[in-house]
């Protein structure tokens, strides 16, 4: 019993999205969810154009509250109409957009088509977009044409969960064409994603850095890990006190030389005294 209450309730939300969404075909609907409050049903409807929707003074609101009630039976049908603030990046938009176009255009300007709503896709924002239309586009022939750019999951998880998908149908002379729009959003959080922090990297650029200028910091922290171990004590003191005495040698040179210069002096005066008193004597003579 518990099992056929719930597949008639799921019926019975199927068939109200389906009379919704072809009651306000073309209008730009994303999505449709129903909720049960406690004042009655909650209808949230998510489009590109809530002004359509709501009609001239809520005269569409109106009609489809009467419907819900009559045909569908709701007690208090409460209908919500929120906004799509992108709506490049919402898959069911975008194959109504492509859709309508086809039905508006025709089959021939269809490459024009896929490939001006993959750039709109792009621009907005998204990782990746795949399109593919089938049927009798150009020909009298089916055929299915693949539209794709960007980075697009296949498999996975995130493939069935991240990526958004929507099939829509437009109808032509030639038939029924088929839209099937894959797209990537850019807020998907992939498993192989790395993020690098800033702060990291810049404490590693400024580590190499001061690595690359001070590079004969390594000997100096090997001599100094010498001197605590005991090694290398008595070399840097025999190499101070050579520094000392030749220091000192440069120092004592000068005055060497000075003394030199004096004696030299000394003695020319002496011998100059000498003479001349050598020269009295004989003239005391």
């Amino acid at each position: 019993m518990i099992e056929r209450q719930f597949i008639a309730q799921k019926t019975k939300e199927y068939y109200i999205k389906q009379y919704i969404e072809n009651k306000l075909k073309g209008v730009g609907i994303s999505q449709i969810k129903l909720k049960k409050i406690p004042l009655g049903e909650k209808i949230i409807i998510y489009t590109s154009r809530p002004s359509l929707i709501v009609g001239s003074r809520g005269a569409n609101i109106r009609d489809l509250t009467r419907v819900l009630k009559q045909d569908f039976k709701l007690e208090n049908p409460q209908i919500e109409i929120n906004e799509v603030k992108n709506p490049f990046i919402d898959a069911m938009i975008v194959a109504e957009r492509i859709a309508s176009s086809l039905e508006r255009f025709g089959s021939a300007r269809f490459k024009s088509i896929g490939h001006k709503v993959m750039e709109n896709v792009i621009k907005s924002g998204a990782l990746g977009i795949e399109v593919i239309i089938s049927g009798k586009i150009p020909g009298a022939r089916a055929k299915s044409w693949r539209f794709y750019q960007g980075y697009l999951k296949k498999c996975g998880d995130i493939a069935v969960t991240g990526v958004q998908k929507a099939k829509t149908a437009a109808l032509l002379k030639t038939g029924i064409i088929g839209i099937q729009v894959s797209i990537m959003p850019p807020d998907i959080v992939l498993p192989d994603y790395v993020n690098i922090r800033k702060e990291l990297v810049q404490e590693s650029s400024v580590k190499d850095v001061k690595e690359g200028a001070l590079g004969s910091s390594e000997a100096v922290g090997d001599e100094e890990a010498g001197e605590k171990a005991g090694i290398g004590k008595g070399k840097k003191k025999v190499s101070a006190a050579g520094e000392k005495e030749k220091t000192e040698k440069k120092k004592v040179a000068p005055r060497k030389k000075t003394e030199a210069k004096e004696s030299k002096d000394v003695k020319e005066t002496k011998e100059v005294v000498v003479e001349t008193e050598n020269k009295e004597e004989v003239k005391e003579e």
